[in-house]
């Protein structure tokens, strides 16, 4: 498989993954590419990948930064946006020696609040100026979509400046009432820890951080 043959392909399988309303795309050695449609896994083709095309497959969705951070790490976290598809995030990743690689459907239209139909007392939280916000719940069960709602209502019903941090950038506000600033972790910021030290020195009105891993 080429790589202009495995963008190609690549390409068709997002294009498929929206066109189906899948949620995860996953690519792995040994099993065909297969969505998650509805909760249920369902392979997309009966043809297995072997871990050449699993590899070329996630080369293809990876830059040059990000293919020399995958070769040392072994793990990657970023969001992909191919012109006239979409926008989703990728997590590549090593298991039993070949490639793997788990794409997600990001929404790029940013949930009204309204439309979520979450508790009122939501909109007080997302205007107090003090304190601390945790948002839990399981994979899949909305945190991003809930916290993007927040955030959107916080910068259109107040005025001041909202960072996020993020692994990668799912959601991107655009300014209104608020400056808006979007930091992704190895893209914009080399760590969690630096990001949010120096966060505090840009004076910020709101702080989003995407997850907390340590």
């Amino acid at each position: 498989m080429t790589p202009e043959q495995a963008t190609s392909y690549l390409n068709s399988l997002l294009k498929a993954m929206l066109a189906k309303k899948a949620s995860d795309l996953f690519i792995s050695n040994d099993f065909p590419p297969s969505m998650k449609i509805d909760g249920k896994m369902t392979p997309v083709t009966q043809q297995r990948l072997n871990p050449v095309q699993t590899r070329a497959l996630a080369q293809a969705a990876m830059n040059e930064k990000q293919r020399g951070e995958f070769e040392v790490e072994k793990e990657c976290n970023f969001a992909i946006n191919p012109e006239g598809i979409g926008r989703f995030r990728v997590n590549i990743f090593v298991q039993q020696g070949c490639v793997g690689m788990v794409l997600r459907t990001i929404t790029t239209q940013i949930p009204k609040f309204d439309d979520l139909l979450l508790p009122p007392i939501l909109k007080d939280v997302a205007l107090t100026k003090r304190g601390l916000v945790i948002l839990v719940g399981g994979t899949g069960s909305g945190k991003s979509t809930t916290l993007a709602a927040l955030i959107d209502y916080r910068n259109e019903n107040s005025f001041g400046h909202i960072i996020t941090i993020e692994d990668p950038v799912e959601y991107v506000h655009k300014n209104k009432n608020c400056l808006v600033t979007h930091r992704e972790v190895g893209t914009d910021t080399n760590n969690w820890f630096a990001a949010l030290k120096n966060t505090l020195r840009q004076a910020p009105d709101v702080i989003l951080i995407g997850e907390i891993r340590d």
